[in-house]
Order: structure tokens, then sequence, then C-alpha cells
């Protein structure tokens, strides 16, 4: 069965996260380096979507759904609440403190809730930087600008080489991870150049 489905079926064909019915599609939640499947992706609506990638502002009533899906059953559906919530939270939404203040995960959960910041105050958040000044996210796409020996791998990422879906570290501006090969590797921002 395809992802696409299994998500339909999980999610009585609605957003996991508002409940709309219409303009569904997959959401893979940060960061996603393994094969996709439903443990680490979502079934969302397009104005969530959005909203969670960034294409258009955030608009804290549309969020007051969380309040529901934070309760979901499905880990990916708890991780992107939480993480939507800690956003709110910054932009002066008491509510959403409080409903943080509710949920609970355990260790291995919480690692991947934090994986992309959004916990941290954006104030004094880390910002990744391409070799151009282009600001990186967790899932860009972008091409090695000189070649570089990987240490502990034994072999040379090659200039031009293309790093798909990356990882950003979130206590270090300078550093992102990604896969060369069959090698999941930590690459230094300054030697990478943002795709479109």
């Amino acid at each position: 069965m395809s992802i696409e489905r299994l998500l339909k079926k999980r999610s009585n064909e609605s957003c996991e996260l508002c409940g709309h019915k219409e303009k569904l599609s997959i959401f893979k939640v940060p960061p996603v380096t393994d094969d996709i499947t439903e443990k680490n992706t979502i079934l969302v609506c397009e104005t969530c979507k959005n909203q969670l990638e960034g294409k258009t502002e955030l608009d804290a009533n549309h969020w007051r759904c969380l309040n529901d899906s934070m309760w979901s059953e499905h880990t990916p559906v708890q991780v992107t609440a939480w993480r939507m919530l800690n956003k709110l939270k910054y932009s002066s939404q008491d509510w959403a403190s409080d409903l943080i203040d509710m949920m609970y995960f355990e260790d291995d959960v919480l690692k991947w809730a934090e994986a992309t910041g959004d916990h941290v105050d954006p104030s004094t958040k880390i910002i990744h930087k391409d070799c151009n000044g282009n600001i990186l996210q967790n899932g860009d796409s972008v091409v090695l600008i000189q070649d570089l020996k990987v240490k502990g791998g034994g072999f040379t990422a090659k200039r031009g080489e293309a790093v798909h879906r990356i990882s950003l570290v979130h206590d270090n501006a300078e550093h992102i991870e990604g896969r060369v090969g069959d090698q999941h590797i930590v690459i230094l921002t300054k030697y990478v150049k943002k795709t479109k």
C-alpha cells in the first residue's frame, strides 16, 4: 500500500493537524534522512503545509486546531504540533505555552522534535547559510563547491555532487548533515551552495 493511501486511511482522509479535507498532501516531518514512511510523514492540507514550510505567514487562529491534534496517537503528528506550538509561543501566543506544558515525549521523540530548533527563541536561533549567504533549511538540496575529504569515510566527496534532504545541526550554524553516496556525513556550510 502506498504511503499516501496509508496516511489517508490513518487520518480518515483529512488533514492530521486541522481536520480539513481538501487539497491534502504528504508532509515529511524533518529531518527525514531515511526511507519515507508513515512513521515520518503526515497528511496535511494546503494551508497547514504552506505555513509549516514558511511559504505563508503564520496565522495563529488557524493553529488553534493543535489543541486537538497534539493528542494524536501518531508520533509525527505530535512532533509537528509541538514544533508549531513552540513557534506560536515565540509570537506572543500564551495559549501555545499552556498547551506545550501539557505535552510529554520520551527522550527519543523529544530529540526528534528538537532537531529543527523550533523550540529555541528566534532572537537567539542559529541561522545556517550557504557559501553565498542563502539561508538553509531542513530538507533543502545543496551542491558541493569543492572536493571534500571525508574523515573516517575513506573517500572524497566530489565538487558538484548534490546532497538532497539536508538536516541542520541545531547547535552549530556551520554544520549540516546529509547523505553522499551511501554515507551520512557532516558538511561545513561554507562548502555548499543551495540549489533551487
